[in-house]
């Protein structure tokens, strides 16, 4: 079986001790799911590799300015010694370091299943996330070490240890395995540039409102017509936006 590092630099790794404990997520990451992958999440404590613990992690930028700067040479020794050395790594060439920050890819469905075949057993590569904090990071480091730059949006976090948490979160979905039916992310919102269609449990009857008929019809084509139309209307009230896409 194919193990799989996902390893996160952050000045706050206890961010991430509820991501492998908790939901379907922390059910692959624990390797209790079905999944061809052997996952093993690792965090490395930037303050460790600062001589100053976290008072030396960053600095005052040149130039002036608001806020601080991480530094590079910091982030730098976490990541070759507390990730390459301690992980014995031939390389950073045997890394994927992805940073999430304004000036990435932005973020969509699209993007989480492409990405999520960096998890699978194809992929050589190792996962390295690294997660920013205060103004921002030296950009020598940015330029020399990280593959990949990655946006949720058009706003800003405080940290990146969120939006590292939506990626493997969201990508993860898509590795196969970690979903207990293949299907559940295919029939979901934004799998098809729509929003998902109404869905309904038990009581049949909820004050005074009925499950539509065709759901409980047994006919597979009446039910099927009734997702699609649903889904149309649905995403047509909330999300239009995503109906006029398609047009253009």
């Amino acid at each position: 079986m194919r193990k799989k590092r996902i390893w996160i630099i952050s000045l706050f790794p206890e961010y991430f001790v509820p991501l492998s404990e908790y939901g379907v997520l922390g059910s692959a990451l624990r390797n209790e799911r079905s999944s061809e992958i052997e996952f093993e999440l690792k965090t490395v404590s930037l303050s460790e590799f600062s001589p100053k613990s976290f008072k030396g992690v960053d600095d005052s930028p040149f130039g002036g300015g608001v806020g601080m700067v991480m530094r590079p040479d910091v982030l730098r020794d976490a990541l070759t010694k507390g990730i390459v050395e301690a992980g014995g790594y031939k390389s950073l060439d045997d890394l994927h370091v992805v940073c999430p920050m304004p000036r990435g890819t932005v973020w969509n469905t699209e993007e989480a299943k492409k990405f999520g075949k960096r998890f699978g057993a194809d992929e050589p590569k190792d996962l390295v996330f690294i997660c920013g904090r205060y103004e921002g990071i030296d950009e020598r480091f940015l330029n020399k070490y990280v593959d990949e730059f990655i946006s949720l949006g058009d706003y800003i976090l405080t940290g990146g240890e969120l939006a590292t948490m939506v990626i493997i979160d969201s990508a993860m979905r898509f590795v196969p395995g970690v979903l207990g039916n293949k299907l559940s992310a295919v029939e979901e919102s934004f799998s098809d540039g729509m929003l998902e269609h109404a869905l309904y449990t038990r009581p049949r009857e909820f004050e005074g409102e009925l499950v539509p008929e065709a759901y409980i019809s047994g006919d597979h084509k009446k039910i099927e017509t009734y997702k699609s139309e649903s889904k149309q209307k649905i995403t047509q009230k909330f999300r239009n936006d995503l109906l006029k896409k398609d047009q253009d």
